[in-house]
C-alpha cells in the first residue's frame, strides 16, 4: 500500500495502515520534502519520498492499493498514470473521477472498479442514512449541512470546496434517486473547535418517528463497525419532515477528536482497502486450491491404481 499526499489526511491515513491487520504500508509520497507531514512520516519510521506520484512509478513493483490524498485538480493525472499497473487508485479527493463506493451501501462493487472515489466526508456520513430512508419511503427533498472546524480542513481540501459541494449532491442522487438535493459546507472557526457535525433535513411521504429512528438507528450500527467515534444526536419526524444530526469524533492517534470529519472518510478508506486485499487473498486461496486439483488428477492419471 502506498500513500499520496502528506497533508492532515494522508498522515492519519498511513497511520491508520500502519495499524491494520490486513495492509502493509510501502511508501508516503509527497511533493515537498520540507512538508511538515512528510518529516512527521519519517520520524515515525514510515517510508517516505518527495517525487509525487513519480516516486510510485519508479518504486521498481507496483502497489497493490494507493490512496490519493492529494488534489481533485490532481486525481485524473494520477490515474492515468497508474492504470497500467492494476492498482486499486483509492480516491480521498472530491474528484468525482472515480466509481463512487460507500462502503455499508455498496461494497460488493469494490473488486470491479480500479478507480474507486471515496465521495467526500459528508457524503460518507450521510449517505448511508439517506439511502436506508429512501429505500423505505418516498422522499421529495434533501439538504445536507456539513460543519467542520477550520483546523481540520486542510489546504488541499481549502481548494476544493466547490467540487466538495457538487461531488457530495451528485453521489447523494446517485445513491438515492432523489434529483432535488442541497450541499452546504460550513468551515467553523468557533473555539473551542466544533466537532464534526452532519445535519440532515427531509421532505417526503408517509414518514414516521418508528420507521426513520430504526432506519436510522440501523445505519448508524453499520457505520460504527469501523467508525467507532459516529454517534446520533438528533432523530425527529413531523409529519412530511425529518431531522437527523450526527456527530463523529476522531479515534485516530495523529489528529484530533473534533476532526471527525478526517477520520469518517480515511476510516471508510481503509474499510475498502482492508475488504479488496481479503477478496485478493480469497481468490489466491481459491486459484491455488483449483491449481492443487488439477495437479492431483494429472499425478492420478499418471499412476492409476492397479
Amino acid at each position: 500500500m502506498s500513500v499520496l499526499g502528506t497533508g492532515l489526511i494522508g498522515i492519519d491515513l498511513a497511520s491508520k495502515i500502519m495499524r491494520s491487520d490486513h495492509l502493509d504500508l510501502r511508501l508516503v509520497a509527497g511533493r515537498d520534502a520540507a512538508s511538515p507531514g512528510l518529516s512527521q512520516a519519517a520520524r515515525l519510521g514510515m517510508p517516505v519520498a518527495t517525487r509525487g506520484i513519480h516516486s510510485l512509478l519508479e518504486a521498481g513493483e507496483p502497489f497493490d492499493a494507493v490512496f490519493d490524498a492529494t488534489n481533485a485538480l490532481f486525481h485524473a493525472e494520477h490515474a492515468e498514470k497508474l492504470s497500467a499497473l492494476d492498482t486499486l487508485l483509492i480516491d480521498l479527493t472530491p474528484s468525482r473521477a472515480g466509481h463512487m463506493v460507500v462502503p455499508t451501501v455498496n461494497k460488493a462493487e469494490i473488486v470491479w472498479h480500479r478507480d474507486i472515489s471515496m465521495v467526500s466526508c459528508g457524503g460518507q456520513a450521510s449517505i448511508p442514512i439517506l439511502s436506508a430512508i429512501t429505500k423505505a419511503h418516498e422522499i421529495d427533498y434533501i439538504e445536507v449541512v456539513t460543519t467542520a472546524a477550520t483546523l481540520s480542513v486542510g489546504r488541499g481540501t481549502r481548494m476544493n470546496l466547490d467540487e466538495y459541494v457538487e461531488t457530495t449532491q451528485e453521489a447523494i442522487r446517485g445513491f438515492t434517486g432523489v434529483k432535488n438535493v442541497k450541499v452546504i459546507l460550513n468551515i467553523s472557526p468557533a473555539r473551542p473547535p466544533a466537532t464534526f457535525r452532519v445535519a440532515i433535513a427531509l421532505l417526503g411521504k408517509g414518514l414516521s418517528t418508528d420507521s426513520v429512528r430504526s432506519l436510522v438507528t440501523g445505519a448508524a450500527r453499520d457505520i460504527r463497525s469501523f467508525v467507532d467515534g459516529f454517534d446520533v444526536k438528533a432523530c425527529t419526524v413531523d409529519e412530511s419532515q425529518a431531522f437527523i444530526a450526527v456527530e463523529v469524533t476522531s479515534s485516530g492517534d495523529r489528529i484530533p477528536r473534533y476532526a471527525g470529519n478526517l477520520d469518517i472518510i480515511n476510516s471508510a478508506a481503509i474499510h475498502v482497502a482492508e475488504c479488496y486485499a481479503v477478496d485478493r487473498l480469497s481468490a489466491l486461496g481459491r486459484r491455488r486450491h483449483e491449481q492443487g486439483n488439477r495437479t492431483r488428477g494429472t499425478i492420478a492419471q499418471a499412476h492409476p491404481n492397479p
